[in-house]
């Protein structure tokens, strides 16, 4: 399949700028693939689908606030920095984007905080918007970390146009966020509250817990109309023996197996024996997955609405039909669906 054939209209108005006001009450929709039927619900009602001994794959990840706003020495232009990955924890190495980019060149200081008590130097460059900062911090490694996250915000997607406020840095979090890593929430994971949980808990649906450390990778754009060309950037993930066992009983036991959004499928499609089992596993992925493709894990999953031409919405149309995905995507504009990050979900079956 080609990178045009995951073009659609999208009106701005279905982009959600704000969460549904109560996490498990966003609006759901059901994709049976074998009787090619949708349904309209609420994300609470997916405790109807799953019974005793199903499983539900999780992603554990935890956002960072990795947004900081500096100043440039001298200019002191104002500067976005976006933290993207830690590549040095002795020498405070961080890979980060930086905006307006063409202000940034090799040798430049950065001042952080109203106080300046945290300073970056530009050591490299890394692509166009990429750049390698030093950041240099009289203290422990600790209370560096400490110095982040307080400097840092909340990094909601940039298509919401709006300031950050006090209620995302809790909200734009999964309930079972715990391995901090993540420059972007694992959005189907923000449907959860924890009432639900408990309640598919108390229905004996087992959970299983990866981790993947979402980057911006995952949303890059493709660019390539043969998208076997397209790269994806590498992710950390984790898969410990727990969770490979809880997955592997519930395949033996043909029960069903979900992974709750596209991040936990792309960590469980990285990590499969040759008879189709999960392995544990400690690395890194940049699996890329479009039609057509065939699925060794999950039977079912939970995902957001995407945006056109994405890697995300590729993998969702591998995994039930590009067409149904389209019919679906065309019933979810004109039934004003709300769209990405903060959105409405998708429970394919």
């Amino acid at each position: 399949m080609k990178l045009s054939h995951f073009n659609f209209d999208l009106p701005e108005e279905l982009l959600a700028e704000h969460p549904a006001e109560h996490r498990d009450e966003s609006r759901l929709m059901v994709l049976d693939r074998e009787k090619q039927t949708i349904e309209h619900k609420l994300f609470k009602d997916i405790i109807d689908y799953f019974d005793e001994g199903d499983v539900m794959i999780l992603n554990n990840t935890k956002v960072f606030p990795a947004r900081l706003f500096g100043n440039k020495e001298k200019t002191g232009a104002r500067i976005e920095v976006f933290l993207l990955r830690e590549l040095n924890q002795d020498q405070r190495l961080w890979d980060v984007l930086v905006d307006p980019a063409r202000k940034i060149r090799i040798g430049n200081k950065l001042y952080f905080g109203e106080d300046e008590s945290l300073v970056a130097e530009v050591i490299d460059n890394t692509t166009s918007r990429g750049r390698t900062l030093r950041f240099l911090y009289d203290g422990s490694y600790m209370d560096f970390r400490r110095k982040l996250n307080e400097l840092g915000q909340t990094p909601l997607p940039k298509y919401i146009k709006r300031d950050v406020e006090p209620e995302d840095e809790e909200r734009y979090q999964t309930i079972f966020a715990k391995n901090e890593g993540a420059v972007a929430a694992p959005t189907a994971g923000l449907h959860f509250s924890k009432h639900l949980l408990k309640r598919l808990e108390i229905k004996g649906v087992d959970m299983a817990e990866v981790t993947l450390h979402v980057g911006l990778g995952t949303f890059n754009p493709v660019e390539v109309e043969d998208l076997s060309k397209h790269k994806m950037d590498s992710e950390e993930i984790s898969i410990d023996e727990r969770a490979a066992t809880i997955v592997n009983r519930g395949i033996e036991n043909k029960k069903r197996v979900c992974a709750v959004g596209t991040t936990s499928m792309r960590t469980v499609e990285s990590s499969v024996s040759s008879s189709g089992r999960l392995n544990p596993y400690e690395g890194w992925t940049n699996k890329f997955i479009f039609p057509p493709y065939d699925f060794s894990i999950a039977n079912s999953m939970i995902t957001n609405f995407h945006t056109p031409k994405s890697t995300l919405l590729m993998m969702v149309s591998a995994f039930a039909g590009h067409d149904f995905i389209k019919k679906a995507y065309d019933e979810a504009v004109k039934e004003k669906y709300r769209f990405y990050s903060y959105g409405d979900a998708m429970l394919i079956i």
